[in-house]
This record gives structure tokens, sequence and C-alpha cells, in this order.
């Protein structure tokens, strides 16, 4: 057990109730005299998410709409569950600004405990290769990272993509992305 003291002036606690606050980086912030060590808590990054979806994966992003202490701190975490063959599908973050430049191999295999980073705008996935349930830790550095799923951008755009626009884009059937862009 950790005790932490979580209450100083220089922090903005989102809060929805614009009375009394101050508009900082898209949230009201609460009166920093009326914080309280709740506001910069999060509990339950330790449960297990449910994964019985077509994809076999599911990301709890904890957000500054599930950690308001988080404003201003340019930082968010998910926590992505996996069963075997579980995917986290091709997709990036909008709103994320990672500028670390690496070496990301076209393919690589992840160890318990091993850490990646993925370079700004770099579409990325994760598919779990085990025979048993996998959990990643992720960082990112905003608060609202954002998500764009590609295969969701593309298939299931409203209004939708011409699919003669696609299926040449695609190099494939225009009955191919037509059945895709029913799916979505």
């Amino acid at each position: 057990m950790i005790q932490a003291h979580c209450k100083t002036p220089d922090t903005c606690v989102a809060v929805d109730d614009p009375k009394n606050a101050a508009f900082v980086n898209g949230k009201f912030c609460k009166n920093t005299n009326l914080t309280v060590a709740e506001d910069f808590l999060y509990q339950g990054l330790n449960i297990p998410g449910n994964t019985s979806n077509y994809v076999g994966s599911i990301v709890n992003l904890i957000t500054v709409d599930q950690l308001p202490g988080e404003t201003t701190l340019g930082m968010s975490l998910a926590r992505i569950d996996y069963e075997p063959n579980g995917q986290n599908p091709p997709h990036f973050h909008p709103r994320n600004t990672l500028s670390w430049l690496c070496h990301i191999q076209p393919s690589k295999v992840l160890n318990k405990g091993d850490v990646c980073v993925f370079p700004l705008g770099l579409i990325h996935f994760q598919f779990n290769i085990g025979h048993t349930n996998a959990v990643a830790i992720a960082a990112l550095n905003s608060q609202n990272p954002g998500v764009i799923t590609i295969a969701n951008a593309v298939f299931g755009s409203n209004p939708p993509i011409n699919p003669d626009f696609l299926a040449r884009a695609f190099q494939s059937d225009r009955k191919v992305v037509e059945y895709l862009q029913a799916r979505f």
C-alpha cells in the first residue's frame, strides 16, 4: 500500500459544471481549494475487460474523462485485454503527439515486460499469438489521444466512400468492397 499526496496549486481537475471554474485545455477546471485525492485516482486497471466480441479484445482507455486530475498533464493510459488470437485492429491516435523516433520491424513479437514505442501518426496494431489471454498497458502522451480504426474509417464512413473508388484503391472487386461496407 502506498500513500500519496495529490493536491497541489498547479493542478487542473476537470469538472462538468463551469460555475466558479476556469476553462483550460478543453475542460473546465475545479477550484484547486476543492480538489480531493480521488480527483487523481483511477481504480480498476486491474480488472480484465470482456473480450467476447468480433476482434477478441477490449481497450479500457483512461483519459481525462475517467481521471479528471490528469487534465493538462498530457497523458492517458489504456489496458488492452486479448483472448487467444485476439487483435487490436490497425489504428492510429490523431491527438497523440509521440515524437520519439525508433525503428519498428514490420512484425515484432513482444514478451512479458517488453516495451515498444510507436512514432507519431504510425498505423499500428497488436495480435495475441499466444494460447492464453494477454494484457498490454499503453501510455499515451495526450489527455485525450483519440483513436481512428482504419477499417471503420474506410468501410464504415458516413457518408460512405464510393465502392468503385475503394475497389480501385485496394485493387479489389466492387462486390468485396460492398460486402465490407455492409459489415460496418
